[in-house]
């Protein structure tokens, strides 16, 4: 697998100094494939995709550092070639997605539960900062003057907080072998499976529920799974790969409605079945993650999610005076206009990405 050795961090650095002095804003982005996912922008693209390049890949190590333009398909093609995947299994909304695309918007996809989340896979950064300098943070001396570790910071930062040059990220082996179960059940029930399936050190490494059926992805040898099979009893779906591939990257018919508003919950996962909205609902994660398709007024799914101690996101659809993200409480936004201010004093690095002012 040959990915293209382009380094543009140079005229990436340039175009950064440049808007400060014209006090430009500007819209980070990579190959646009989430674009949805947050408010509009208004500041002038900058395009990260064509920084390309495996920078140091060690397979023994465990362990890549790349360019943030580089494609993901083209990434997970050259790990498959090492037996090897990225622990949080990051969605392709479409063949354009970026390694930094994935980094700043933070979406993790159905290993995230069992193996880890994008911050969890993080290692390092190098970005630009809204001074215009060129700064890494990784290793042991990851923390800013608040204690923070700022290459986990870059996640879900959406381009906010400074142009992702680099990134640094802890690998798996790939799984010997994968099977799919899959058995009838309605919504408590489920839950209530994957409840108790924490405490029967089963190798899941995905689940799901949707339209009555539960879906469970076990990842071992093949001797492991097939005692795993016979103790549970469950049906083997024959097409497993394509499901999570669908589930993982949005092709799967339950996001295809664009009718109704999408909402993404994350929620711990022992909450119960919720029965107050529309049913069309499909569940990831054990439990933890929820989407759910409703006209329901956004206060009732934000209600739904903060009084089970969770979040809600509208992740797509267009609601009047809705953000895509949930509203902070006041010591956690103050937190976070502080560290915008500290890592973009300027206010350059696309305005408002998250929250209308910052």
């Amino acid at each position: 697998m040959t990915i293209q050795d382009n380094d543009i961090s140079s005229d990436l650095q340039q175009r950064v100094l440049e808007s400060i002095a014209n006090k430009q804003p500007l819209y980070i982005h990579g190959g646009n494939s989430k674009a949805f996912y947050g408010n509009t922008v208004d500041a002038t693209p900058l395009d990260i995709s064509p920084h390309t390049g495996i920078i140091s890949y060690e397979p023994t190590e465990l362990c890549v550092t790349l360019r943030a333009g580089t494609l993901l398909s083209d990434l997970e093609a050259l790990l498959n070639n090492t037996n090897q995947i990225l622990p949080f299994e990051p969605p392709q909304y479409t063949t354009e997605t970026t390694i930094g695309g994935a980094i700043a918007a933070g979406i993790s996809g159905p290993r995230r539960a069992y193996t880890g989340s994008v911050r969890d896979a993080i290692l390092g950064v190098k970005i630009i900062n809204g001074n215009g300098e060129i700064v890494s943070f990784g290793g042991q001396v990851m923390k800013n003057v608040a204690g923070y570790d700022l290459s986990r910071m870059m996640v879900r930062s959406q381009g906010t907080l400074g142009v992702i040059l680099e990134v640094s990220l802890r690998l798996l082996p790939k799984p010997p072998k994968e099977i799919t179960l899959t058995f009838e059940s309605d919504q408590k029930s489920a839950l209530q499976f994957f409840q108790e399936s924490r405490l029967q050190q089963l190798p899941i490494t995905a689940s799901a529920w949707f339209n009555d059926q539960v879906y469970l992805r076990l990842s071992e040898s093949e001797t492991v799974l097939e005692q795993s099979k016979k103790k549970l009893g469950f049906d083997l779906l024959s097409d497993y790969d394509d499901f999570w591939t669908d589930i993982r990257d949005h092709q799967h018919h339950f996001f295809g409605r664009t009718d109704k508003p999408l909402w993404r919950l994350s929620l711990p996962p022992a909450t119960k079945q919720i029965s107050s909205v529309d049913d069309n609902q499909l569940i990831e994660w054990g439990g933890a993650q929820r989407w759910i398709n409703s006209n329901a007024p956004a206060n009732i799914i934000q209600n739904i999610a903060t009084s089970n101690n969770g979040y809600a996101y509208m992740f797509k659809g267009d609601l009047p005076e809705t953000p895509c993200f949930p509203l902070l409480d006041q010591p956690l936004m103050l937190l976070h206009k502080q560290l915008k201010r500290n890592m973009d004093p300027n206010g350059i690095f696309s305005p408002g990405r998250i929250y209308s002012g910052l």
